[in-house]
Parts: structure tokens; sequence; C-alpha cells
């Protein structure tokens, strides 16, 4: 089964084009080497509201059956991709980004910084990643296998 995803890159400089997005692609190409139709790739500014509105809108029209974020999980004052994410929530996977820390923390010990979060609304999984492109591809690697099996679930098909 081929699922689909979204891509939301979160990040004021590149919304307004003072810097180029080299996380949001690099995410949209890894997810479709691993067998995703990659829907929609969006960049969004740091804005809370915004960001939620938008991903509220995939998955309650249905477009994907994965969003994947990235940037705003730090400490900045405009990061809120995490509390976006839980604004529209319906249920947390805290078990993903437990992992993606776990691994990343075998990196660097800034992955203790990381406040990315996971979690589910109606059929439609949300997963928030770094902006870095390194740490962006690195969270990604640690649970892309593993996601088939949730999405299979989420979306109640067969194994």
């Amino acid at each position: 089964m081929e699922f689909r995803a979204a891509v939301i890159t979160a990040s004021d400089r590149s919304y307004r084009g003072e810097r180029k997005d080299e996380s949001g692609p690099l995410v949209a190409e890894m997810l479709s080497a691993a067998g995703y139709r990659v829907v929609s790739c969006d960049i969004l500014p740091d804005e809370r509201q915004m960001l939620a509105e938008r991903m509220k809108a995939i998955c309650d029209k249905n477009e994907a059956d994965l969003i994947v974020t990235t940037g705003g999980t730090g400490f900045s004052s405009r990061d809120y991709t995490p509390e976006a994410t839980m604004d529209i929530a319906e249920r947390m996977v805290p078990g993903i980004p437990e992992a993606m820390r776990a691994y990343s923390l075998q990196k660097t010990n800034r992955a203790i910084l990381s406040r990315a979060a996971a979690a589910i609304r109606g059929k439609t999984l949300i997963i928030n990643l770094p902006g870095s492109p390194r740490a962006a591809k690195e969270n990604l690697e640690c649970v892309i296998d593993a996601l088939e099996h949730g999405l299979r679930m989420l979306i109640g098909e067969p194994e």
C-alpha cells in the first residue's frame, strides 16, 4: 500500500524567502524513497495558529496519512510546532519522539533539547522533526521503518 505524506516546514526566514528550505525537500525525498506519495510540501512561518490550521485541514480533509513537520521544535521564542501539533491532537504518540531523542542522543547531547511531539488526528499521524537538515534526516531515519505498521493500524488496513 502506498501511503500519502504531507511535509510542512516551519520557518519564518524560509517563508519570507530569506533562506532556502533544505529540510523540507530532504524529508520529502526520504519519504518518496521509502515509498510514500508526497502530496504536499508547505513552508509556513513560525505561527502556532497557522501551523495548527494547516495540519488540521490536512487531517480533516483526509489529504494525507502522515504529516511530517520540520522546524519549530527548539527553544526559540518563535518555536511552537509541538504546541500547534498538540492543539489539534486527538491522541499523543510519545514513543516516536522518545525514540528520536534517544537515537539522536547517541550523536549529540543537544538531543535532550528537542521538544518534538507526535500525535494522531483522525486517521493521520503527525510527527515533528527538528529544523536542521542533518537532525531532520537522522530523526526520520530512526522511525521511518516502523511507521508502516502504525499507519496500517491507524487507517484500518490489514497487514
